[in-house]
């Protein structure tokens, strides 16, 4: 979209990068679930001169001169965010998800408070308490898990828990999780024994943003997201929590946990946040959980195991083990493939993080390309065929230059 006129006479070295990545995403599929492509206003918007500008403090409110710009564009996001998500307060600074998550807790604890979160392996992330993870040093965390059977959330366990350790805030929200969650039932049990309610929306933002998935902004106390994946924006985050705890979220952001937002990028997450708004999103968005579903039931028809048996959402992790194979050489095959897909533990996997026995799949990227349930059963075939073929270099060859040629039929709107 760029000409790269002025990179290409200053570094051409960094530019010869930069196309080699842009050829990469036009030629192959994009299948990790916490990715996506930006629009072209995205885009532009990420590459103006707001990154020139030092922003301390908040708008009206700044600790350097010459902001009376910034604080427009800032106050736009945040308003585009109030109502996109039909939020009290939201607080647009945070750089990124686990910045954002690390304010919240600097919000509402102190070292050492008890929380309850959803383990790594069951589909939470690094920021709700593992504990080689700032959370689990910090805090006193203690998790829930799925249920082996089902593979979802059980929720009379996650009471039984609760009652047991009295944490003093409950964190829902995963990265591997494929199905909705009781956000209601969290409130209840959080009530019941006096904790704060914070839901980690990061992954599924965009298709709550779209009316596709329940939302727990009207009752939460807190709730932090990510920009990019499903919302399709930046990479950042922001926090979203009630009226009555603005103040001391907006704290814990800055001065307690970071300097300067990065201004430009707050401009990418107000365009994002007004293309969420459109109608367009949420057909978009509707179409994401459609190809997940497809995909999920192409996986379970060549004999797959996908972890809960389906999805609710835009992801699922498969249990690559019920094809004798591991999480991390399915991941080669596929990128041998131009498939990119992320290996992820399954629920009390025996396998260590770096070699699990899952993959987890999802379908954001691929539905921005345009992809629709027709492609993606072709798609879930050569995925197939790849992992059954994967001695065989020439079937290999074939499927990339299949999933080639289906790329160069969907472009990335962005390039």
């Amino acid at each position: 979209m760029f000409d790269y006129k002025n990179l290409h006479v200053q570094d051409p070295e960094v530019l010869t990068i930069i196309k080699k990545e842009m050829k990469r995403q036009s030629e192959e599929m994009e299948l990790i679930a916490s990715e996506n492509y930006v629009s072209k206003a995205v885009l532009e918007a990420m590459g103006t001169v707001l990154t020139n500008k030092y922003s301390e403090g908040y708008p009206g409110h700044r600790y350097y001169g010459g902001n009376q710009i910034i604080d427009e564009v800032e106050t736009i996001a945040i308003e585009r965010a109030k109502k996109l998500f039909k939020a009290e307060h939201v607080n647009v600074q945070p750089l990124s998800g686990s910045p954002a998550n690390a304010a919240v807790y600097f919000a509402f604890l102190k070292p050492g408070d008890k929380v309850l979160g959803l383990r790594l392996d069951h589909g939470g992330h690094l920021s709700h308490g593992h504990p080689v993870n700032f959370s689990g040093l910090l805090y006193n965390f203690t998790q829930y898990e799925v249920d082996m059977q089902t593979g979802m959330i059980d929720m009379e366990k996650v009471r039984e828990i609760a009652l047991r350790e009295k944490p003093k805030m409950i964190v829902a929200g995963y990265s591997a999780y494929s199905r909705e969650i009781e956000w209601q039932k969290f409130k209840d049990i959080a009530d019941e024994v006096g904790a704060f309610t914070f839901a980690d929306i990061a992954h599924t933002a965009g298709l709550i943003a779209a009316g596709e998935m329940a939302s727990p902004v009207p009752f939460f106390d807190v709730v932090s997201t990510t920009t990019h994946k499903t919302l399709r924006g930046p990479r950042g985050a922001i926090i979203m929590c009630q009226e009555q705890f603005a103040k001391q979220i907006d704290r814990a952001v800055f001065p307690g946990m970071q300097g300067g937002p990065h201004d430009h990028i707050t401009a990418a997450k107000a365009v994002a946040f007004g293309e969420a708004l459109q109608p367009e999103f949420k057909q978009y968005a509707k179409q994401v959980i459609a190809n997940a579903k497809t995909m999920a039931e192409e996986f379970i028809k060549f004999g797959y195991r996908v972890i809960s048996g389906g999805t609710d959402n835009h992801l699922m992790v498969v249990d690559m083990t019920s094809k004798g194979i591991s999480g991390k050489e399915a991941e080669n095959i596929l990128d041998r493939c131009g498939i990119s897909v992320s290996r992820s533990t399954i629920p009390n996997d025996p396998n260590p993080p770096m070699n699990p026995s899952g993959v987890r799949f999802g379908t954001p990227a691929i539905t921005t390309r345009g992809l629709k349930q027709e492609e993606i059963k072709s798609l879930a075939t050569w995925i197939n065929a790849g992992i059954e073929h994967r001695d065989e270099p020439e079937m290999l060859d074939k499927i990339k230059d299949q999933v080639r040629e289906m790329c160069l039929n969907f472009l990335i709107p962005s390039i």
